[in-house]
């Protein structure tokens, strides 16, 4: 299982890069091959998968998502640690409730991320 100390810095680290809107700070979080799963994916592009594979993609999935929104913030709710991931609860764009399961590699990075929004629309 993840630590209580372990998941709370992902999770502080994680808020501020994206509060700071620091893509390369963002991106230290994310597994060189990860796979990234967002329905918003499918909103943006069309593809049903609503995945992302691999470092590159998603760092220009982010930034994009980034320059869409100046004025981003996120709110921490709720820290969840599982085995071997860690789930983030926090409030999103638009007030919009999210959270994100990351599930980590040895070293804390996410190989895979799963996520959820209260509220979508097309």
């Amino acid at each position: 299982m993840i630590s209580e100390q372990d998941a709370e810095r992902f999770a502080d680290e994680w808020i501020k890069a994206w509060n700071d809107h620091d893509i390369d700070a963002i991106m230290t979080h994310y597994d060189d091959d990860v796979e990234y799963y967002s329905p918003i994916i499918t909103l943006t592009t069309g593809d049903a998968s609503g995945m992302l594979r691999g470092e590159a993609a998603v760092r220009d999935y982010l930034a994009a998502g980034l320059e869409r929104n100046s004025g981003l913030h996120f709110k921490l709710l709720r820290v969840f640690r599982g085995i071997g991931s860690v789930t983030l609860y926090y409030i999103s764009v638009g007030n919009r409730l999210a959270a994100e399961v990351f599930e980590l590699s040895p070293g804390g990075r996410a190989t895979r991320v799963l996520c959820h929004y209260d509220e979508l629309s097309s």
